[in-house]
């Protein structure tokens, strides 16, 4: 596998651009995201670079005078890697490493980065592997410059290929490999689920570091890896869950990020094949994030990708216990109240009221309203399973008239 890039306590720098497309409050939220990133790679953020441009600069994503002031603080203050919040061409990474002289990274092969140190099973590898030998091909250019020499000698005489054309191809086979590899794994992953027999599948999805796996140890009396850090999870992991007498396959999928690198959303096909099939999916949200509704849209954005968007949803609002509305003072007539300043209860009365019995309000660490949780979930699944096997009807009756749970 492609050695992975130790980030281990380096101290970084991070860079984004205001645009047109991009205010200064977005930029300031994607690069405070960026720097979790960082932290869960093992890096150390020591400075945010920003600038205003109409769109980034070809050559160097970054103006002149801006990558100088970049140059002198990085030799300054030992800076070991510049990342960049944006995915930068194979011609800017080569032409702003010859300019820093030091590590450059995107945002992607940041991303890429973190899941090579989380991917623990052979199927993670495996998906991880391809999808960053897919990045790298376009910059082998870049990466040494002894690429660009063409090989001599005893034998080597005439028209052969140079030594860049030599490793491209031998990405493109080590690609070719790992294609044949993920079909096999993907065959035998299709197997499985078609081994599950006809229980009822429900999917946790929704943004990283939300608490999906937190949640899915409460309900499956599991011991799921969660962690406050980003990408926790990268493999599936599928529990069967009993509420009740009902029982459903629950499984804990990969989190999905803005600006998710298209190589990753097509090498964890398989992944995701765990969220195509479900037959309900619980999206969780970190109510307690000042931007969870830019991540639903973010979430719902990628499952339209892989047409999952339709299926029967429940929305699940988690760590009720960390949301702190922000708040105006009584004698402050300047202060205009925005969604920030809103309690759970205005929260309940704005579009979530749509969402109507869709929607609810829990905290997985805390175990608060799991009693509602648990409800809702083994109505949706109830109706599910008695859609498919009307004759089993009266095995499982209403949530309310089953009788005390015995814990």
């Amino acid at each position: 596998m492609i050695e992975k890039t130790d980030l281990s306590y380096e101290r970084t720098v991070l860079i984004g651009i205001v645009t047109r497309d991009q205010d200064q409050e977005k930029l300031e939220e994607y690069l405070d995201e960026l720097e979790f990133l960082t932290y869960t790679a093992g890096g150390e953020v020591i400075k945010r670079f920003s600038q205003r441009m109409d769109r980034p600069d070809p050559k160097t994503f970054i103006g002149s005078g801006k990558m100088n002031d970049v140059k002198e603080f990085a030799a300054e203050n030992d800076i070991g890697a510049v990342i960049f919040d944006d995915e930068l061409s194979p011609a800017q990474q080569k032409n702003i490493e010859k300019l820093l002289k030091c590590k450059i990274l995107d945002r992607t092969g940041l991303i890429l980065d973190i899941f090579a140190q989380r991917a623990k099973t052979s199927y993670a590898r495996t998906q991880v592997e391809l999808a960053q030998y897919e990045y790298l091909l376009p910059r082998l250019a870049g990466m040494w410059t002894h690429l660009e020499r063409q090989r001599g000698g005893i034998g080597m005489r005439g028209p052969g290929e140079t030594e860049i054309e030599t490793d491209r191809r031998i990405v493109r086979d080590k690609i070719s490999l790992l294609k044949k590899q993920l079909k096999t794994i993907d065959k035998q992953m299709e197997v499985q689920r078609g081994n599950r027999g006809q229980l009822v599948r429900v999917a946790l999805v929704g943004y990283t570091n939300v608490g999906k796996s937190t949640l899915m140890n409460v309900i499956s009396k599991s011991d799921v890896f969660a962690e406050n850090k980003l990408f926790a999870t990268l493999d599936t992991t599928v529990r069967k869950v009993v509420i009740r007498n009902l029982p459903f396959l629950l499984s804990d999928t990969v989190g999905f990020i803005r600006k998710l690198p298209t190589q990753l959303v097509e090498s964890f096909k398989s992944t995701l094949d765990e969220v195509r099939e479900a037959d309900l999916l619980l999206h969780v949200v970190d109510i307690s994030h000042p931007n969870f509704e830019d991540h639903i849209d973010s979430v719902n954005k990628i499952l339209t990708e892989i047409e999952t968007l339709g299926k029967p949803t429940i929305m699940v609002f988690n760590k009720i216990d960390s949301y702190q509305p922000e708040k105006i003072e009584e004698d402050d007539l300047i202060t205009e109240k925005t969604s920030a300043h809103y309690s759970l209860k205005e929260w309940k009365r704005t579009w979530m009221n749509r969402v109507g019995d869709n929607a609810l309000f829990i905290s997985a660490l805390n175990k608060e309203n799991m009693e509602d949780f648990r409800k809702k979930v083994y109505e949706a699944v109830r109706d599910i399973h008695i859609t498919r096997f009307p004759y089993n009807n009266f095995l499982y009756p209403e949530y309310d008239k089953y009788g005390e749970e015995k814990e």
